[in-house]
């Protein structure tokens, strides 16, 4: 788990960005745990500062950022039910549960695995592969 922090986030808080899975990152608004020296160094807080709990529903541009896709992928995702989402105010805008995006990644993850698994490349296609790489 890789863990960076960014100053001057919402209302002059810092934001803790943790690498996620798929190399995403997300706020994680707690106060991290020992994690050595070096991190110590990196990260100092007062025991005055209160920091915000992570949110519970993220917006679909919110959604968008974390998966690194357009807006309107996001909302594709959520109109073909594919990313379970509710509707919330008198406009009806969109909202996912966090815990239902990270499910949402999860099922990619593992979806990506059976696809990997039944569908192996062989080793001239490595080969070719490599050609279209930029360095």
């Amino acid at each position: 788990m890789v863990v960076h922090t960014v100053t001057g986030g919402l209302a002059g808080v810092d934001a803790l960005w943790t690498a996620g899975p798929g190399g995403t990152s997300v706020p994680n608004w707690t106060k991290p745990g020992p994690v050595g020296a070096a991190a110590a160094r990196r990260h100092v807080r007062s025991e005055s500062e209160v920091l915000m709990p992570a949110p519970r529903f993220l917006k679909l541009t919110d959604v968008a950022e974390a998966l690194n896709i357009s807006a309107s992928q996001a909302t594709a995702l959520v109109r073909s039910g594919e990313l379970p989402a509710i509707k919330v105010g008198g406009r009806g805008q969109w909202r996912v549960e966090s815990a239902e995006l990270e499910n949402y990644i999860s099922r990619m993850y593992d979806e990506t695995k059976q696809f990997i698994t039944a569908h192996p490349v062989a080793r001239g296609e490595l080969d070719l592969a490599d050609e279209f790489v930029d360095d």
